[in-house]
């Protein structure tokens, strides 16, 4: 259940939130709410900043709150969003080797604030989540990552598979984590611009994305079981890529 400090509803109250900057993960609007000046005003509002929207019945929002919310309800994140497009250059002109995690799809909680953790500990410079169809970035969240998102910068993209397309144009080699490849994850080398690509918990990384990877890897899995958690499996990826690079001579 979302604290009071966590959401805020009614239409102008939205409205003048999202005018104000302040950072939403996404809005809550009952399904059958429609027409009125005060409603077109917020969809024009929302569409214009580019805020996720999701339909649900109004009984989703009453056990929100039952204060007279109108219909709509807005969930803050709990961090502030960067954007991929203007962190990567900002790597590179810091003199970094940059090392990014993407998820493409994640949608436990627990899971994403345990590979946030990871990522954190590990000294990778973001993570990348998509705007529809992945986690939210909620106190649940950050409480998982041990405060790991406080530090960990976070880009929420509209499109995971044009921000693979972003990072190979600007150099990065995109290395897939999947089942469906017979390369081990240990052969590839990662001590250049690297993105990992971890799939969600059900049906792994997206075929499109996979298409566009430079690199297809396998997690050895020699008991009776299918698949690794994500969040562990992440964890083996992520710190072969900091062993490689201990290797090699970078700086912890």
């Amino acid at each position: 259940m979302l604290e009071p400090d966590e959401y805020i509803y009614g239409i102008r109250a939205v409205i003048e939130a999202v005018e104000a900057g302040k950072e939403i993960d996404k809005v809550l609007i009952r399904k059958d709410l429609q027409g009125g000046e005060l409603s077109a005003e917020l969809f024009d509002c929302l569409h214009r900043h580019r805020i996720i929207i999701q339909r649900v019945p109004a009984e989703k929002i009453d056990r929100i709150t039952r204060r007279n919310h109108q219909g709509v309800l807005a969930i803050l994140s709990a961090v502030t969003y960067h954007s991929l497009a203007e962190l990567v250059p900002t790597l590179y002109e810091e003199g970094m080797v940059p090392f990014l995690v993407v998820l493409d799809g994640v949608t436990d909680v627990r899971n994403f604030g345990a590979i946030a953790r990871t990522c954190e500990c590990a000294g990778a410079d973001a993570v990348v989540i998509p705007a529809r169809g992945g986690v939210g970035v909620n106190a649940d969240a950050v409480k998982t990552s041990a405060g790991a998102l406080h530090y960990l910068p976070v880009c929420r993209e509209r499109s995971i598979l044009n921000a693979v397309k972003f990072l190979k144009d600007n150099g990065y080699k995109v290395v897939a984590a999947t089942e469906k490849s017979e390369l081990n994850y240990t052969k590839v080398d990662y001590t250049g611009p690297v993105a990992i690509v971890m799939g969600s918990e059900d049906i792994g990384i997206n075929p499109d994305i996979l298409r566009h990877c430079d690199e297809l890897v396998a997690i050895p899995q020699l008991g009776e079981i299918g698949s690794l958690n994500v969040s562990v499996a992440s964890g083996v990826m992520i710190y072969e890529v900091v062993r490689q690079r201990l290797s090699a001579g970078f700086s912890c």
